[in-house]
């Protein structure tokens, strides 16, 4: 294995710029695909968000178009980057920007929510890299702006998210507007029926690489789940953010007006948040990602499409406000946390019309999630829920669920705590 980017077949303008941005260990996707797409291979990779396969792809991308001079033709790219949202669009590009920094290669990013014209004088003279959504590609297709005639590289990110947002129609048209000998790279959390015919028709005898298994989790994130009815979650909320342990927060709602609502709550107590979602122009989602990003806000609500191009190191905590619909998407969401090698704590709230989703994603990851019992509005299946009592304080119900005083336990956040007595009262935060 591969244990330093010095030791990869990189040219010096690609080990300069990785030097320049401390990079020096290779993730087991860069490791892998990296010396099979310099050779010039097709490539499947099975890999979850934040394993490192951006800059698998792009590395060898970069090399390869800088040794082969080949001015792009006006209007025409000479390698496509296509991917399911703006986000992931824009984050993919300043990838490559920041790989390429001391390459003299011309790149533009096209998506839809933003104004034609600029994407449009961006292709006038042609470019060597294009990432691009499916919608805003076909549109600019369509009228001519962009020809992919030429292309010789060709990557599909996050295919099974493709699948998933409806733009599977979508990208077997830009498939068939490309040309029969190219390298083409495909890539996919997970491997459902439909995205592995797909694979099918784009690659020819790939090198396949698998470096997370399919639906698994990552091991180091710390995962919890709160009982609690469903009136009682926005409190619950606040009161779990109370923890400053909880510096960086991620939390998905299943709507778009979900999102709106929590975010909305949340600053009324006085917690700095903002939402992204579809209904959010484009400057709007970019504004909120930049504030979440630099600090200036600490909880960023989401619903699962807007944040698959979510991709920020430093985020402490995950909180799953709604189950998803998806148990798949329970592996993409805590996937936010954890990343780089830091640990992570994912928060499930649970109430009891979500508790069958619960056992789905259970039995996905096959491992159950750990029962936070004792929290101020725990409504725990067999367990009675407490009420509020004086001052906020909580009082059981019939001699509820409570720990031997002084037991070492972890709170909702993840943090080591000491439970206190039994005649004593708790709130759990």
């Amino acid at each position: 294995m591969v244990s330093s980017f010095s030791e990869l077949p990189l040219v010096e303008p690609l080990q300069r710029a990785l030097r320049a941005q401390d990079y020096v260990k290779p993730t087991p996707i860069q490791a892998q695909a990296i010396p099979h797409l310099l050779a010039g291979r097709d490539l499947l990779g099975v890999a979850q968000t934040g394993t490192g396969k951006t800059a698998a792809f792009a590395l060898p991308i970069l090399q390869r178009l800088a040794e082969n001079r080949v001015a792009a033709g006006p209007r025409t790219a000479r390698a496509l980057i296509l991917t399911p949202t703006r986000e992931l669009a824009i984050q993919i590009g300043e990838s490559f920007r920041a790989y390429g920094r001391f390459m003299s290669l011309r790149q533009a990013v096209v998506f839809g929510g933003v104004g034609h014209k600029p994407q449009i004088d961006a292709m006038t003279r042609g470019v060597d890299i294009l990432v691009a959504t499916p919608g805003r590609l076909l549109d600019l297709m369509s009228q001519g702006f962009i020809r992919l005639g030429a292309l010789s590289i060709f990557v599909l990110d996050e295919a099974d998210r493709m699948l998933d947002m409806g733009f599977i129609h979508d990208v077997k048209k830009v498939v068939a507007a490309l040309p029969k000998a190219r390298q083409s790279l495909f890539f996919s959390a997970t491997m459902p029926p439909d995205i592995a015919r797909l694979a099918g028709t784009i690659l020819t005898q790939p090198v396949k690489v698998e470096v997370t298994p399919v639906s698994s989790t990552v091991e180091i994130i710390d995962q919890r789940v709160l009982h609690v009815a469903s009136s009682n979650k926005r409190a619950l909320l606040v009161e779990v953010l109370k923890d400053p342990a909880i510096a960086r927060v991620l939390v998905f709602s299943r709507t778009k007006h979900g999102a709106n609502r929590i975010a909305e709550q949340l600053a009324h107590a006085n917690v700095r948040a903002d939402a992204i979602h579809g209904n959010k122009s484009q400057s709007a989602r970019q504004r909120a990602l930049e504030n979440f990003k630099l600090g200036r806000v600490r909880v960023l609500v989401a619903t699962d499409i807007a944040a698959r191009g979510i991709d920020i190191d430093g985020i402490t905590h995950v909180i799953n406000y709604d189950l998803p619909d998806v148990p798949e998407s329970y592996v993409h969401r805590i996937g936010r946390t954890a990343r780089a090698g830091a640990s992570g704590t994912a928060l499930t709230f649970c109430d009891a019309a979500e508790r069958g989703m619960l056992r789905e994603i259970e039995r996905l990851t096959r491992r159950p999630l750990t029962v936070v019992p004792d929290h101020a509005f725990a409504n725990v299946p067999g367990i009675s829920a407490p009420l509020p009592g004086p001052r906020g304080r909580q009082q059981q119900r019939g001699g509820g669920h409570r720990r031997p005083g002084g037991e070492q336990h972890r709170s909702a956040s993840g943090q080591r705590a000491h439970a206190p007595a039994p005649q004593q009262q708790r709130r759990s935060a």
